[in-house]
């Protein structure tokens, strides 16, 4: 059973490709939900080159915007696998 997470929570996750499972992101996740979006200023750990491909395979796994006037990178549907629950904090 998932952890309930309120909005002003976060934890950390690990963001995988979906097709070579190689690490792209550490990043803290806000909130509960699914992966829509990163804010780029959540970006713990950046395994890409910065292209938004995944440096192994090459398969494209997000798109450039901005969310609520941030910077963002828009997660593709089915090109990431989402891991950890590294604990909850305020």
């Amino acid at each position: 059973m998932k952890p309930k997470v309120g909005k002003n929570d976060w934890y950390t996750i690990t963001i995988l490709c979906s097709k070579c499972q190689t690490s792209l992101y550490k990043y803290k996740k806000e909130g509960g939900g699914e992966l829509i979006k990163c804010y780029v200023s959540n970006i713990l750990e950046d395994y890409t080159n910065g292209d938004l491909c995944c440096p192994n395979c090459g398969q494209q796994f997000a798109r450039e915007a901005i969310v609520h006037n941030r910077p963002a990178h828009k997660i593709i549907g089915g090109k990431v696998i989402v891991r950890g629950h590294h604990g909850k904090s305020k």
